[in-house]
C-alpha cells in the first residue's frame, strides 16, 4: 500500500519530515510567490519523482497554471471542474486513487493515473491549489494529505 512506500531507503513520512524544514528554509526571506512555488514544486519533484507537481493560482474566477515540474499542463481550469476545480470549490484536499473513476476528470495528460490536490487557503478563501499527479494508481494516501497540507501552509508565508 502507498503508506509503506519506500524511496531512497526512507518511508514516505520520513521523506516528508525531511522535506518540510528544507522548504521552510528555502522560502525564508523570499516574498515572491512565483519563485517560492517554483522551488517548492522542484523540491517535491526531486524528492518523490511524481509525474507532475505544480500550482494553479486563483485569478479572475479561474485556476491559472503556475509554476510546475513535469509535462505540459492545462492552462485554465473552471471552479468545480476536474479534481483541481473541485478541490477549489470545496476548499478541501481531494485524493483520487484512479483519475478515470473521478467524475469530470480533466485529462491534461493521459499518463496521469492518480492525483492529489491540496488547496492553499488564506482567510477562509482558496487562493491556489497544489496539484500532484502520478502515473501509477493509488499513489496518494493520508500521509500525503497530512504532509502536503503542511506544505500548503508554508506556501501561505509568501502571500
Amino acid at each position: 500500500m502507498a503508506e509503506h512506500l519506500i524511496i531512497k531507503g526512507e518511508t514516505k513520512a520520513e521523506l516528508y519530515a525531511t522535506l518540510l524544514p528544507q522548504l521552510q528554509s528555502l522560502i525564508e526571506g523570499e516574498s515572491d510567490i512565483i519563485a517560492n512555488m517554483a522551488n517548492i514544486s522542484a523540491c517535491i519533484m526531486d524528492t518523490f519523482h511524481f509525474w507532475w507537481v505544480g500550482f494553479y493560482r486563483v485569478i479572475d474566477e479561474n485556476l491559472v497554471l503556475g509554476p510546475f515540474q513535469g509535462p505540459l499542463a492545462c492552462t485554465r481550469i473552471k471552479r468545480g471542474k476536474g479534481v483541481c476545480g473541485t478541490a477549489w470549490d470545496k476548499a478541501e484536499t481531494i485524493v483520487v486513487e484512479d483519475v478515470e473513476k473521478f467524475p469530470g476528470h480533466i485529462a491534461c495528460s493521459s499518463a496521469s493515473r492518480s492525483e492529489i490536490v491540496v488547496p492553499v487557503i488564506r482567510n477562509g478563501e482558496v487562493i491556489a491549489v497544489l496539484d500532484i499527479d502520478s502515473e501509477h494508481l493509488n499513489t496518494f494516501d493520508s500521509i500525503d494529505k497530512e504532509w502536503l497540507e503542511k506544505v500548503a501552509e508554508i506556501v501561505l508565508k509568501s502571500y
